[in-house]
Order: C-alpha cells, then structure tokens, then sequence
C-alpha cells in the first residue's frame, strides 16, 4: 500500500486544482473578471508546491497538471485553457527539479520556482497555441497577444507565485507525516475524497 501514497496526494491535488478550475474559473469567466486566468493559476501554483513538498520527485508536478487537465476535459467542455493547464504543471516541474533539490526550507529557491514556473508555463502555452497548434484568436493577436500573455498576465502569476510557493512547499513538507496513510482505513478515506471531488466536479461542469 505504501508505495501507491504519493500517487494518491498526486490524485487529489491534481483533482483539487483541476475542481478549481471548472468552478472557480467557470464562475470568473462568466462574471467577466479581468484577468481571471491568475486566480485559478494561483490555485494550481500552490497545489503544486504542496505536492512538491509532500513528494518532491521529478515528473510529479506535470503528473499533477496532467491529472487536472484531465479533470477539466472531462468535467467541462474542451477549451484552450487544458494545454495551458498541462503545460503550468511541465514548466514548475522542470524549475523544481532544479531549484528545489533536497527539501530544504528555502524561500528564495521556492520563490524563484513559482516565478520561472509562471514565466515558463505562460510562455510555453502563448507560443505552441499560436505557432504550433495555430489556435485562429491567437494567430490573429500573433506576437503582440503572445506578449502580453507572457509578460503581463504571466508577470501578476508571477507576483502571487512568490509568496504562494513558498508557503504551500512548506505545507507540504510539514504534512508528510500526517501524509503516510499508513492504515487502510486513511488510505480507503483518502480515495473515496478524490471520488467525492470528481464528482463535484462533474455536478458543477
């Protein structure tokens, strides 16, 4: 059973951000709240350093993206935003790799995660939406969508990720005890909570 624990926190944090997305964002949207994007991007930034902190390994932060573009697909109607969502979870992935070897409390190195994780997934989506997949709104906006994509709503993500990432990579690395499952009972519990915000998820899609 132990060796199934991290994939269950990485099921339902990827499900938790994915859930925040399909609500919170919907709700955004709809209100037409400007820059709506970073409140939901928030969200998914710390779930992520959480689960960095929790189980700091390579691959796990894009597994949790995956997990919550997943989530969003098939909870909510295909939109752009899933490889945006995907590509959030890539980007933190690779930044955590290298800056935050050997779970050491560090807010600087942290903090640098969350703003090259911001930069890179916002970069990353801006230009394989309009170069690769060609995405008709945003070859319209060609370079000058792609910029302010990356430098002026990736620079508010950027801004909140500083504090965001550093607080939930703490979090997480303060929870492993609390995170080891060890009886079938918190094991069982624990999946039938993912269940539960799959299928919020689903009601509120």
């Amino acid at each position: 059973m132990a060796r199934y624990v991290p994939l269950v926190w990485l099921l339902i944090l990827g499900s938790l951000w994915g859930l925040s997305e399909v609500v919170a964002g919907k709700a955004l949207y709809e209100a037409n709240i400007p820059h709506a994007s970073v409140y939901v991007s928030a969200s998914g930034f710390f779930l992520l350093a959480v689960a960095r902190g929790l189980v700091n390994k390579r691959g796990t932060s894009s597994l949790i993206g995956g997990m919550a573009a997943l989530f969003r697909l098939v909870n909510a109607s295909f939109v752009c935003h899933i490889l945006g969502i995907f590509l959030m979870g890539v980007a933190f992935d690779i930044a955590a790799s290298i800056l935050l070897k050997g779970d050491k409390k560090n807010f600087l190195r942290s903090s640098l995660t969350g703003i090259t994780g911001a930069y890179g997934g916002y970069a990353l989506f801006a230009f394989i939406i309009t170069y690769v997949v060609r995405d008709e709104i945003w070859v319209v906006g060609g370079l000058q969508k792609v910029l302010h994509h990356v430098f002026l709503t990736g620079s508010l993500v950027a801004v909140v990720a500083v504090l965001l990432v550093p607080m939930g990579y703490i979090l997480g690395l303060r929870s492993r005890t609390y995170a080891r499952l060890e009886s079938r009972w918190a094991f069982s519990s624990s999946l039938i909570f993912a269940a539960i915000i799959w299928i919020l998820g689903r009601l509120a899609g």
